[in-house]
């Protein structure tokens, strides 16, 4: 069993609803460094309130670029992605551009998520297939396609879809891409077993606005 710390840090606790208010960022920030999570997550917008908030504690900012649907040009990406590094961003999660995975043109996706990794400037970047929305087939495409172009994680979903992580698609995911592409599971993650049961299908970090459930039935084992 993965210890508290460890579980936290496989976490990256998830504001990403329409009206995130900034009471939401400060309760979210503060959430973050009493459990220790990897990183909050929030749209572009948030990233400079937040980074003034997590200073120093440790606790990293997994920014949302070319979110929730991944269909704006490659130059609103690159921009995107820029702005939430140079704002104290440390990751960042896009979207894949789903419309030219659909026609085969892989030369444009590849093209779309190297040109990210570059503006990334080492930072990590990770890739959300949006795999509602994909047939096995092409989620292993879209899996090599990021790995070619440089990405560090593959993502199950935004959250945003009807549907979100499957646990034979993180399968497929794993065994999609090396050992040096890891696996992001989100969407629909609610309980401490969705969780426990993402990691041994071979995701290693997790997006979930359940955070604090997902810890407290932790504890609650912990404690028995």
């Amino acid at each position: 069993m993965l210890t508290k710390r460890e579980l936290a840090q496989m976490i990256d606790h998830s504001l990403l609803k329409p009206d995130a208010s900034y009471e939401d960022v400060a309760r979210a920030c503060q959430e973050c460094i009493d459990f220790n999570f990897k990183t909050l997550s929030v749209h572009s917008g948030l990233v400079k309130r937040a980074a003034d908030i997590l200073a120093g504690t440790g606790v990293g900012i997994d920014a949302t670029a070319g979110f929730p649907l991944g269909a704006m040009s490659t130059k609103a990406k690159v921009f995107e992605t820029s702005d939430v590094f140079n704002n104290g961003a440390t990751e960042v999660d896009i979207v894949i551009n789903l419309g030219a995975l659909k026609a085969k043109d892989y030369e444009l996706v590849r093209y779309d998520i190297q040109e990210v990794v570059k503006a990334a400037a080492g930072n990590i970047v990770k890739v959300i297939l949006e795999n509602y929305y994909l047939t096995p087939k092409e989620i292993a495409v879209a899996c090599k396609l990021c790995e070619e172009a440089g990405a560090h994680f593959v993502k199950t979903s935004t959250g945003f879809a009807p549907s979100g992580a499957v646990l034979a698609d993180v399968r497929l995911m794993r065994q999609s891409v090396s050992p040096a592409v890891a696996v992001k599971v989100a969407g629909g993650v609610t309980t401490l077993k969705d969780m426990l049961n993402f990691l041994e299908a071979g995701a290693t970090r997790c997006g979930t606005s359940k955070s604090l459930k997902i810890m407290a039935e932790y504890e609650a084992y912990e404690n028995r």
